[in-house]
């Protein structure tokens, strides 16, 4: 089966031209080197693929007939992600929500009054100045 047909059919993407490009762009390694969409996979083949920021390490089982539904993937792959390329995943995702870039338009309410806040707390007491 092709490579691109094996990862649609599992549902690793959601249409074959997406996998396809997948291919064609070199997110999808197989033993550490990059594959064309129509190079055969077979049973304990080790694939590599790059989505959505995360290094999914996957072995193939067996080869399905056509596209499974989602409660039977399990039995033609097993996912041997490492759980750190999750954790670095969820730190991205924070820093991200953290920082804004600039030129990214009008600060929120959220963002003024955390902004208000700043200034308020680095702003001198009166009181405290003595003359």
């Amino acid at each position: 089966m092709r490579i691109d047909k094996f990862l649609w059919c599992v549902r690793y993407f959601k249409t074959r031209s997406i996998a396809t490009n997948a291919c064609k762009q070199g997110k999808v390694k197989m033993d550490g080197t990059s594959v064309k969409p129509s190079k055969e996979v077979f049973p304990n083949d080790k694939l590599s693929v790059r989505k959505n920021q995360i290094d999914y390490q996957i072995e193939v089982l067996d080869l399905p007939a056509s596209r499974v539904g989602a409660k039977l993937v399990n039995l033609y792959l097993i996912d041997v992600t490492p759980k750190e390329a999750f954790e670095k995943l969820e730190l991205l995702k924070y820093s991200k929500d953290y920082y804004r870039k600039k030129g990214t338009g009008r600060p929120t309410k959220k963002d003024r009054r955390d902004i208000d806040d700043w200034f308020e707390n680095t702003d001198p007491n009166p009181d405290d100045i003595k003359s």
